[in-house]
């Protein structure tokens, strides 16, 4: 079992959380979408799991590269 941390591929703003704590996830499911140039972009599940902890939350400013949520793989 391991841990996969989730990192934001834009700069922008949490517009909506899709998942909660405990939530089983499938590969590609979006977990959120970051708002950025007014744009929503969805950040993805890299591979199957359960989420463990999300790290933000809506409205939230957000930069590339921030950890956003763990999975337990």
């Amino acid at each position: 079992m391991a841990v996969t941390t989730v990192l934001s591929e834009v700069t922008g703003s949490v517009w909506k959380l899709l998942v909660s704590v405990g939530d089983k996830v499938a590969q590609d499911a979006p977990l959120l979408y970051a708002e950025s140039m007014k744009m929503e972009i969805p950040v993805l599940a890299p591979e199957d799991g359960v989420v463990l902890q999300i790290f933000v939350a809506e409205g939230q400013t957000i930069s590339e590269g921030d950890p956003v949520v763990e999975l337990r793989t």
